[in-house]
């Protein structure tokens, strides 16, 4: 089959991106508007960009049906920080309490139960009950598509401190049985990271 993704709506061209793009893992991040008031919501179009300097991304989309921008985007376009919190398999049915599109005045903490911690460089608190943070600095804010419903944007952020866990925190690294993070499928579904195996890469010779 050959889809060809100008033939059909992006809501199809959507259903086909989130059920092979799998997993995805969650960025359940927390801002703060310019009057203080905290938001906390999840996205999973997030990844790493790189490590020197230590630099993360998501990708608000826009609402899919009235375009609009997220509460998260407008935050951090006012402040320039965000904090990325790893979903942890504890904190899962919380974390989809802050999915829905609340109005900007309702605080996702207070509606999910989740803690705010303050965080040591940034204004946006954390989420006390994950096991890893990254408070971040706003790189930059990439704007794709026209500007209508399904569109959205790049947010990228360096990372300007970690925050991890004791018990998920061993020689350096982290221990992915400790962290029990989940990954996020299509429509409703999720994932647990519990199988794992290796496929050794080969060094290449001198």
């Amino acid at each position: 089959m050959i889809i060809d993704p100008d033939k059909q709506p992006f809501s199809d061209n959507h259903k086909l991106m989130i059920g092979s793009i799998v997993p995805r893992p969650i960025a359940f991040v927390s801002t703060v508007s310019p009057d203080g008031k905290n938001n906390l919501a999840p996205f999973s179009y997030f990844n790493g960009v790189c490590s020197n300097p230590p630099t993360v991304m998501f990708a608000p989309a826009r609402r899919g049906y009235d375009g609009v921008t997220k509460d998260t985007l407008n935050n951090i376009r006012d402040t320039d920080q965000f904090v990325i919190n790893i979903v942890s398999e504890e904190i899962g049915e919380k974390m989809v309490a802050c999915a829905t599109d609340f109005p900007p005045e309702v605080d996702e903490f207070e509606v999910s139960g989740l803690t705010p911690k303050p965080s040591e460089k940034v204004k946006p608190p954390l989420v006390a009950e994950s096991k890893v943070s990254f408070e971040c600095e706003l790189n930059q804010i990439v704007e794709i598509g026209d500007g209508g419903a399904g569109a959205g944007f790049v947010v990228i952020g360096t990372i300007v401190m970690f925050h991890v866990d004791d018990d998920v925190y061993s020689d350096g690294r982290i221990d992915i049985e400790a962290l029990k993070p989940i990954g996020r499928l299509a429509g409703n579904s999720y994932t647990h990271i519990r199988d794992t195996f290796e496929i050794v890469r080969k060094v290449r010779p001198d």
